[in-house]
């Protein structure tokens, strides 16, 4: 989807859900990590995060424009547009949007431990140098087993 199809289909979404046009910009923001759209207060645009649609799908990231015009459209009606306010929950069953959005599953390199001495294994992140560190456990000397790829939750 590009931004010209984005826009349209806001705009769509705007006149079947709420009944109003929507006389902003709705635009592709790649930087967004841990939400899936924004609504600006101040130029009244939105900001969508592509990822959503890329691993939801469209159904799911018309939940989220959903979500954020109801955002847009309290605010410019001066009422409540915030998460804990009245309106905006009522407002978002009407339309049937999500109030938040599930997490994207990342990908983390994870580098496996062990101690020679008492096979105590752990995980890290990080890399560190098995020489300048021993077991927490038993003072044994570690030694890298390897690295793997999971995926998890973004925080």
């Amino acid at each position: 989807m590009k931004q010209i199809e984005l826009q349209r289909h806001m705009e769509e979404v705007s006149l079947q859900f709420f009944q109003k046009e929507f006389r902003h910009r709705a635009v592709f923001n790649a930087r967004l990590r841990t939400t899936g759209g924004r609504y600006l207060l101040k130029s009244h645009d939105i900001e969508m995060n592509p990822k959503y649609l890329e691993n939801f799908g469209l159904e799911y990231f018309f939940g989220i424009m959903k979500h954020e015009l109801c955002h847009y459209h309290l605010h410019l009606e001066k009422k409540g547009y915030q998460h804990r306010d009245k309106d905006f929950r009522e407002l978002l069953k009407k339309v049937n949007a999500p109030r938040f959005c599930a997490t994207i599953p990342r990908e983390i390199t994870m580098h496996e431990y062990t101690c020679e001495n008492c096979g105590k294994s752990f995980l890290k992140q990080r890399r560190f140098n098995v020489n300048r560190y021993r077991c927490g456990s038993c003072g044994g000397k570690l030694k890298q087993l390897g690295s793997k790829k999971i995926y998890t939750e973004n925080r």
